[in-house]
């Protein structure tokens, strides 16, 4: 006799959540190893070439390459990935090419469908959905590999909040992940280059545990809004304000904050009517670059507590050139004596005082006191 149509469907949902990490593991090496590979293949070609100009442009054509293929790997598996491609998409860290692809990767995740949203919001409050909002969008304002916002109003306020909720599985498939980037570290590290990257993987690995605890989130979040408040006639930075009482590990109820992203600030200047390479608009993003700096300037030297992931998914910009800070899954707290060496090596760099600077980078640095214990 045939199984219920409902009992094969469970038996495939089953199965394909059995298998889902090896599948993914998989695609990740296939991918990897091409990127990796093309990569030595180029560094082969170039060194039969001699002159300097054409070895230089088969290593942008490479790094195209590569962007290319690193941009569908991060959007195409999600996860772990799209925040590899925030980290990596900053000019400091990537070739060009790569930060030009995947600087757009930001909340690009693939979006939880409705119906699994309103089961973990219901879940974790334990109440009907319908009972805690008077409307909640749809289709959410921004969606990331942790979690997705999405604009509602609750019963009792009248105005608008932003509803975090974190993608059912997400956590179990980042640990996927960051297995497999370890063990891609630690390849690289033994037959390539000479930089301990499995550090940078197992920091990435406790920053990741952190972000799925939005208790955590809120309180950084409010410490962060308080101490900003107190330090400034005006905070520097909006920082959203944690609605009591809607907070939980999985759902974190928010202001919500009505602004451009910062990446898209010239297009929006254009939409106005305001030349982006002209005196206004150099004046709008000079105050906004100031603010940020005091802000991070303040957040770092004065309270060593500080929001650790500025990347321009998470930098809004409102009311023309106020600036919003999002997002505070991830901070840090530095202990009072790196916080002097590193104010110190700051001036000696400001100053061009070399010996100055040496001697701020061999501070003995103190344990990291955990946060929130």
């Amino acid at each position: 006799m045939p199984l219920p149509l409902a009992q094969v469907q469970e038996l495939r949902d089953r199965l394909s959540d059995r298998f889902r990490p090896w599948s993914r593991s998989a695609q990740f090496w296939v991918r990897a190893v091409d990127i990796y590979g093309s990569y030595k293949v180029c560094q082969l070609r170039t060194g039969f070439v001699k002159d300097e100009e054409e070895r230089e442009a088969m290593w942008e054509q490479q790094h195209e390459i590569g962007a290319q293929k690193m941009y569908s790997l991060c959007s195409e598996l999600g996860g772990l990935f799209l925040k590899a491609a925030q980290i990596l998409g900053k000019p400091d860290l990537a070739p060009t090419a790569w930060v030009k692809r995947l600087v757009t990767l930001c909340d690009k995740a693939p979006s939880t469908p409705i119906e699994v949203v309103r089961d973990v919001v219901e879940k974790q409050f334990c109440k009907n959905f319908d009972e805690i909002f008077d409307f909640f969008e749809v289709e959410p304002v921004g969606s990331a590999s942790i979690a997705q916002v999405h604009r509602a109003r609750l019963k009792s306020s009248k105005t608008d909040v932003a509803v975090k909720v974190q993608h059912p599985g997400a956590e179990q498939l980042m640990m996927v992940d960051i297995r497999n980037m370890q063990a891609f570290a630690l390849f690289l590290q033994k037959y390539d280059i000479n930089f301990d990257l499995f550090s940078a993987t197992k920091e990435m690995e406790k920053q990741i545990c952190y972000e799925f605890d939005f208790v955590r989130e809120a309180r950084a979040m409010e410490r962060i809004r308080e101490f900003l408040r107190v330090s400034n006639k005006k905070s520097p930075v909006v920082v959203p304000r944690v609605i009591p009482g809607m907070i939980s590990r999985e759902v974190l109820v928010m202001e919500f904050i009505q602004g451009t992203p910062i990446m898209n600030l010239s297009s929006e200047m254009s939409k106005r009517g305001i030349d982006p390479a002209g005196k206004l608009a150099a004046m709008a993003k000079q105050k906004i670059l100031t603010d940020l700096t005091l802000a991070y300037g303040q957040m770092i030297l004065k309270d060593g507590f500080f929001h650790a992931d500025p990347h321009p998914g998470n930098i809004l910009i409102c009311n023309n050139t106020e600036v919003a800070l999002l997002d505070y899954g991830q901070v840090k707290e530095m202990p009072e004596d790196l916080r002097l060496a590193y104010a110190n090596l700051v001036i000696a760099m400001a100053d061009d005082d070399l010996l100055r600077t040496k001697e701020s980078l061999r501070v003995k640095r103190s344990v990291v006191p955990p946060f929130c214990k």
